[in-house]
């Protein structure tokens, strides 16, 4: 039955359904992997899995302000609210179990069919159902980029690859990556905008790692959880009919500010991945109050324009102060920004000591491709940027204080002499 399964899911691509059917790996044998490339074995499986670490990690912390996670700084829509609270009386009831209303006008205001779309308890359960379901024997995986794939991708019983993008290139996939688009990968993971660089890949760069993936039968999960947060971002949602080995993730947690909620969505036009998705699914996957959630949420148009605007002044203010204060800064279009910084601040890491002044930023250094010194903070109201800022120039000023008594210190000390 599972491999039956296996081979409806992709019979549009034949020789994908041999590759994850185990009849013809076709796998190149290689003493060294590419210059790019970094393997990831099982047997460190359990390690890795320790180290899922994410933002938001504020439990068992001394918390005032969180920057360490990308939600939307304007906050739960008004309207969005309401209806959280209103479906709680509903909540004696099961939720429709497909989320059929949910689909049906999420299609309707996004110009697609209802019948291409799959929701889901949050974007990471889509991720992980999709691996599921495809049972891909190799999985590529650009990277630094969200943790979330490859834990995702440990659940297959294949291999995964990592294409590490360059520092000095500011961590942006170029035309090298075509290169790395083997005919042997049978899955991409592919996050627009990155995270946590935030950068964008534009729409003709876009289709030519699509062409390529058609013709070399490899499936494209495209992550778009941050789009809306982008004023030039191109969706690939409207691509999705032209490409049938591609899915598109998107979110509803990031800027409508509902993590807690949990709630995302996949569009698909290959009724034969959806149905093998579907199945990897468990019944009443979303709640009463996502379902809820979600129908207002999907009206919001006003609300993604208002906060689109607000977050890029904002983090254009952050990224020229943090520039100011000699972070190196990596723009982007999300709403978050890549730094690097590796000097201390009162004898501690940026993360410490912001901590110590009750202020969370995510520390990248557990990101692939990144090390120590390398943060991502999150664009927050600009009441709440000035005291994040404020936080690192008393640093500075201290700094100053400190250097300045030092070198009359040792002005003293040259004239007893």
């Amino acid at each position: 039955m599972r491999r039956n399964l296996r081979v409806v899911a992709v019979d549009c691509f034949p020789d994908l359904i041999k590759r994850m059917s185990g009849q013809d790996k076709h796998r190149r044998q290689k003493d060294e992997p590419d210059d790019w490339a970094t393997k990831s074995g099982r047997k460190d499986e359990l390690e890795d899995a320790m180290k899922q670490i994410h933002g938001g990690d504020i439990y068992d912390k001394q918390i005032q302000l969180d920057f360490s996670v990308n939600i939307n700084p304007l906050g739960i829509p008004e309207r969005v609210e309401e209806a959280i609270y209103k479906s709680v009386r509903q909540c004696v009831h099961y939720p429709q179990i497909n989320a059929q209303a949910l689909c049906e006008e999420t299609g309707r205001m996004l110009g697609i069919s209802s019948e291409n779309l799959i929701f889901g308890n949050g974007a990471s359960e889509l991720f992980m159902a999709v691996i599921h379901a495809l049972k891909p024997q190799k999985i590529l995986i650009p990277v630094p980029s969200f943790y979330g794939y490859e834990h995702a991708a440990m659940a297959a019983e294949g291999e995964v690859v990592f294409y590490e993008t360059k520092k000095e290139e500011k961590f942006l996939l170029t035309e090298r990556f075509f290169k790395a688009l083997d005919a042997d990968i049978d899955l991409l993971f592919l996050a627009n905008p990155n995270n946590p660089t935030g950068a964008l890949l534009d729409r003709d760069f876009l289709r030519k790692i699509l062409d390529i993936c058609r013709e070399k039968e490899i499936v494209v999960v495209a992550d778009e959880c941050f789009i809306d947060f982008c004023e030039d971002g191109y969706s690939l949602l409207g691509e999705t009919e032209n490409y049938r080995n591609l899915i598109v993730v998107q979110a509803f947690t990031k800027i409508f500010s509902i993590p807690g909620v949990r709630l995302g969505y996949l569009v698909c036009s290959n009724e034969n991945i959806l149905l093998a998705i579907q199945r990897h699914l468990p019944e009443w996957n979303t709640s009463v109050v996502a379902q809820a959630a979600g129908m207002a949420c999907i009206k919001e148009t006003d609300f993604i324009k208002e906060t689109r605007g607000y977050v890029k002044k904002e983090r254009q203010f952050l990224e020229t102060e943090l520039g100011k204060a000699g972070f190196t800064v990596y723009s982007g279009q999300a709403d978050f920004i890549l730094v690097y910084d590796q000097s201390l601040h009162q004898g501690k890491s940026l993360y410490e000591y912001m901590l110590q002044c009750g202020i969370l930023i995510r520390d990248c250094q557990n990101f692939r491709g990144l090390s120590k010194g390398y943060y991502r903070i999150a664009v927050k109201k600009h009441e709440e940027n000035i005291i994040l800022l404020r936080a690192i120039q008393d640093d500075t000023n201290s700094q100053k204080v400190q250097s300045k008594m030092i070198r009359n210190d040792n002005r003293e000390n040259e004239s007893i002499k």
